[in-house]
């Protein structure tokens, strides 16, 4: 739970550096959150055939 809410923390901090220095995000907030969440089934992938094969 501790690593989630560090990670929370810091990018709340990174958006309100953004918002300070006024710099837009490198992906817009939908395109980034499916490049996250490709990058998690990605993880998933290889240990789920593993164990589905055996």
């Amino acid at each position: 739970m501790k690593m989630y809410l560090i990670s929370l923390a810091v990018g709340v901090l990174v958006g309100v550096i953004y918002y300070v220095l006024n710099v837009k995000s490198p992906a817009p907030p939908l395109v980034a959150l499916a490049g996250l969440l490709g990058i998690v089934v990605g993880e998933q992938l290889i240990p789920f055939f593993k164990n589905f094969m055996q």
